[in-house]
């Protein structure tokens, strides 16, 4: 593979460090449990001296939060079940620290969350965190360009293809500052071609 210098760095074409959602999570069988839907509380509406809320978003009951926002895996195991309690059966095992997750639901100490892949559950809170990663956009038909700076002019590092995973520095609302998890390489990319943080949403 052809390799280019760009301002001193190494060029290249960097593909997700698992092969697909089979190598990052270990599915286990999902057993029938016949067990009535939990009651959810709709979500609280902002107290006083709480920014407002962008449109689509709501406060999440338990926490006072945005809901739906993002996390990431705390746990390097984690368990995503079918309901709100460990009474509910395993419905995935997923091994990959780090790994962004989108809060769609809060319900006591559980948090429902979907993954990149729209596989969706009930995960313990504790498992999660509130560091922000991120995924290359599973939708890309093309590579997305790593650059050294946050315009579309500036030198390319690396073409990162769809489901490379990134720890997310901090975004604009155009751009995200990101670090590859699993190579020594930091840069920007643009925030639309990033699943993991929301269009024009500011992380700092």
């Amino acid at each position: 593979m052809s390799e280019m210098k760009a301002k001193g760095r190494r060029r290249g074409r960097f593909g997700p460090v698992f092969g697909g959602l089979a190598a990052v999570f270990a599915a286990v069988a999902i057993y029938s449990i016949a067990m009535s839907k939990p009651v959810l509380s709709n979500p609280v509406e902002s107290k006083p001296g709480q920014a407002p809320l962008a449109a689509g978003f709501q406060r999440g009951r338990e926490t006072g939060l945005p809901v739906p926002r993002f996390v990431s895996l705390k746990s390097r195991q984690a368990r995503m079940r079918v309901g709100p309690s460990l009474d509910y059966a395993t419905k995935w095992i997923y091994t990959a620290q780090g790994l962004p997750m989108e809060i769609t639901e809060e319900y006591g100490h559980w948090r429902r969350v979907r993954d990149y892949a729209g596989t969706s559950g009930w995960m313990y809170g504790a498992l999660l965190s509130g560091h922000r990663s991120g995924v290359i956009g599973p939708w890309l038909k093309a590579t997305a360009p790593l650059r050294t700076e946050a315009e579309v002019s500036a030198a390319e590092i690396a073409a990162l293809e769809a489901r490379v995973r990134l720890t997310i520095s901090s975004c604009d609302g155009k751009w995200c500052h990101v670090k590859l998890q699993k190579h020594d390489l930091s840069g920007y990319v643009r925030q639309g071609e990033i699943w993991g943080v929301y269009p024009a949403e500011v992380v700092k």
